[in-house]
């Protein structure tokens, strides 16, 4: 029963590629990459697959039972690759796909859902068996900011007070991994997210109380926010998506409370406390 995982030498690709290593055999596993040599210490099966070009997919899933499709990076590419893949995936005889798409795709207003509504949907009308995993915003996204915030003496965003119930890609990848090594997934749509939920003000704080100094959140106009990440070195582009999400965040986009994810994962998902501490290190 070979599983195979697109994307695996990405930040979640790795980590779902250890996570099974402790189940499954690593014969049963199957990276599937742009660039092999990037994948050469996954020690597992390698094989090259570009959501781009069909022409590599289908002889890339050939004796692959169940697909990790992790969503591409390439936003405004993305449905159209994944249609790539799940039409190389039926022609390949795979028979389960499972889904990373985004918390509340069905009614999100975050810019990045529309393209995963359409691959949901293009999921929902194949003939594959599937499991969409909606993962929430990943901890790390603001944990990432946190070296900047300490040296510039201040935490900046456009979320105001909405609540960001976030959680680690380790833990998203926990999730994955249940689902793909267990049963009674096929069908099911998933709403994952942290346990708990925390304002950009409240990470600010808990920023200033592990480092003993005085990191405010500053809450900062979309377009201001957008200039500010720019202005560090984001490209314009991916900037003003950044800050369009935090919009987004502030009116409710990125809050859930259901813990579907500590439930699937049977343990609590990672403190935003322990997220702070390793980001600090």
């Amino acid at each position: 029963m070979k599983i195979a995982i697109t994307g695996a030498t990405g930040q979640l690709g790795r980590l779902v590629v250890e996570k099974l290593k402790t189940q499954v055999a690593a014969d049963q596993l199957v990276a599937l990459v742009r660039n092999p040599a990037k994948a050469a210490d996954l020690g597992v099966e390698v094989r090259e697959a570009d959501y781009s070009q069909p022409e590599t997919l289908t002889a890339a899933l050939a004796g692959v039972n169940t697909l990790l499709l992790i969503s591409s990076s390439e936003v405004g590419q993305r449905a159209t690759q994944h249609r790539n893949v799940i039409e190389a995936a039926k022609q390949a005889g795979v028979t389960r796909v499972v889904y990373t798409s985004v918390l509340h795709a069905d009614s999100s207003p975050l810019s990045l859902a529309e393209e995963h509504r359409a691959t949901e949907a293009d999921l929902k009308a194949s003939s594959l068996a599937f499991t969409i995993l909606r993962n929430g915003w990943y901890t790390e996204n603001y944990t990432g900011s946190i070296s900047g915030a300490v040296a510039g003496g201040a935490f900046i965003g456009s979320a105001k007070e909405g609540r960001i119930s976030s959680a680690t890609r380790a833990d998203f990848a926990d999730a994955a991994v249940a689902v793909l090594t267990g049963t009674s997934h096929e069908g099911k749509i998933y709403e994952l997210a942290g346990d708990e939920s925390y304002t950009l003000a409240e990470l600010a704080a808990e920023i200033s109380r592990q480092t003993g100094k005085d990191i405010p959140y500053r809450d900062l106009p979309v377009a201001d926010y957008a200039a500010a990440l720019a202005s560090f070195g984001v490209p314009e582009g991916f900037a003003h998506g950044i800050a369009s999400w935090d919009a987004d965040a502030a009116a409710g986009a990125l809050f859930d409370d259901s813990r579907q994810l500590s439930q699937l994962i049977g343990h609590p998902t990672t403190p935003l406390t322990t997220a702070v501490a390793a980001a600090l290190q």
